[in-house]
């Protein structure tokens, strides 16, 4: 009986031997040499290799390229912009000039229409009846108001005779004249600026 209880305690020794190494086989982990271990290997060397690509991709390359897109919109924004603001300046100009040129139309517009008063005004001045008196100081006003919108009197004699401001109606030999001179104003001329409203009615004297 003793021999018996050793061979059984001998036989379940070896069996709780196996048994244990059997647990540590499938317990330990596979050496990074073992072609079991190799599929673990390559998916940890692939998710490596995935980062290093996708850590070396140029993505601020695609971002360049909405910045250049942007650049380019902002600089054909800002195209528009500079057109629009010329535009806007020449029409402003536009409607200032043609402003400037309505408003000096009325002006001349009113002041032919008065060149016959002063007419009469020079007609009563000559024969007298302007000397004094209430008269007088009315035309005086009214000449005096006239001139503050740049009516300007063409009447002056001795001064050689230029076609744009003068009508001449008489010519005359004249002695020690060089060239047509101005001798009479018959009806006095007017001007404003540059704009001749009414030519003066003159006598030239001419080279003899």
């Amino acid at each position: 009986m003793p021999h018996h209880g050793n061979e059984e305690e001998h036989n379940s020794s070896a069996n709780h031997a196996a048994g244990s190494g059997a647990e540590e086989q499938q317990g330990t982990p596979a050496a990074p040499g073992d072609p079991a271990g190799t599929p673990a290997d390559s998916d940890g060397d692939a998710l490596a290799q995935a980062e290093e690509i996708l850590n070396g991709v140029e993505v601020p390359a695609e971002e360049s390229v909405a910045q250049g897109a942007s650049t380019a919109e902002a600089a054909e924004l800002k195209n528009d912009l500079l057109r629009l603001q010329a535009e806007y300046v020449n029409y402003r100009k536009r409607v200032e000039r043609d402003r400037a040129v309505a408003g000096e139309m009325a002006v001349i517009g009113v002041l032919n229409s008065l060149l016959p008063v002063l007419d009469d005004v020079d007609a009563a001045r000559q024969h007298g009846d302007l000397a004094d008196g209430p008269f007088a100081a009315i035309a005086t006003k009214l000449e005096t108001a006239l001139k503050t919108y740049g009516l300007v009197r063409i009447d002056e004699t001795g001064v050689g005779f230029d076609p744009t401001i003068h009508e001449a109606l008489i010519q005359q030999p004249g002695e020690d004249i060089e060239v047509d001179t101005v001798s009479q104003v018959l009806r006095a001329g007017y001007k404003s600026g540059d704009r001749v409203l009414r030519a003066a009615q003159v006598i030239v004297a001419v080279p003899a």
